[in-house]
């Protein structure tokens, strides 16, 4: 599986960003790609995820509203759209996918997911 991630960069509190990632490799679309992120001296945390056969989504509860996945064309490419961004969202935020064949709940699990890409920082500044 290979996991090939964008978008990310610097923006002012307030502010909107996007990122994609693209998931090659599965057998069949069962999978889900998403997020999870980590904060300087923060714990890793689950963002959000979607699965690309039935487009199940699921988020952290303290993200609802503010950050929204969608599914491209291929929908092997999935985005999470992050708006009103504050400072407190600042982090490296990593793109995961592996199958979810339960609920879409189980991607607030990192174990969930055997594939990690490289990460990308976003900044949001005061």
């Amino acid at each position: 599986v290979q996991l090939v991630e964008s978008g990310g960069g610097l923006v002012q509190t307030g502010g909107s960003l996007r990122l994609s990632c693209t998931a090659s490799g599965f057998s069949f679309d069962g999978y889900a790609i998403g997020w999870f992120r980590q904060a300087p001296g923060l714990e890793r945390e689950a963002v959000g995820c979607m699965r690309v056969s039935d487009g199940e989504t699921y988020y952290a509860d303290s993200l609802k509203g503010r950050f929204t996945i969608s599914r491209g064309d291929p929908k092997n490419t999935v985005y999470l759209e992050m708006n009103d961004l504050e400072p407190e969202d600042t982090a490296v935020y990593y793109c995961v996918a592996d199958y979810v064949l339960g609920g879409t709940h189980y991607c607030a699990f990192a174990a969930t997911f055997g594939s990690w890409g490289q990460g990308t920082q976003v900044t949001v500044s005061s």
